[in-house]
């Protein structure tokens, strides 16, 4: 086991770490949350434990992104059914794509068209003073 009991860092004592052993969330394996690692947790500020075993934590990572629920809903604009990839809230109106595009504003609208160009609205200033 490492000697953590001084910072080299900064010269003062490090809190005392050591080994202990945890519970992984997805497969209840137990797993060494070793004292190298709590300090970087420490250096970092991170306030929690790690939940989950390397070996889960490895496949949540290359599992990519989370599916998100599709919800079939009726815009409030148009009445054209649409299906969006959220759970839509009471009292708030969902629109679909075409009805949301219109009620942008014009600003937003070429902010987004600079974007999809690869200048950004600083970048398309300066050239138009040129």
């Amino acid at each position: 086991m490492a000697d953590f009991k001084q910072n080299p860092c900064l010269g003062k004592p490090a809190m005392d770490y050591s080994d202990r052993v945890l519970k992984c969330i997805d497969c209840g394996a137990e797993f060494v949350f070793t004292a190298g690692e709590q300090l970087f947790f420490h250096d970092k500020d991170f306030k929690n434990d790690p939940k989950r075993c390397k070996q889960c934590k490895a496949k949540r990572a290359s599992s990519g992104s989370r599916v998100r629920p599709e919800t079939r809903t009726r815009c409030a604009q148009c009445g054209e059914e649409t299906t969006v990839p959220f759970k839509p809230t009471q009292g708030r109106p969902v629109l679909c794509r075409v009805c949301f595009k219109q009620q942008r504003t014009p600003a937003q609208q070429v902010q987004e068209q600079d974007a999809l160009q690869g200048q950004t609205p600083v970048a398309a200033s300066s050239a138009a003073q040129d």
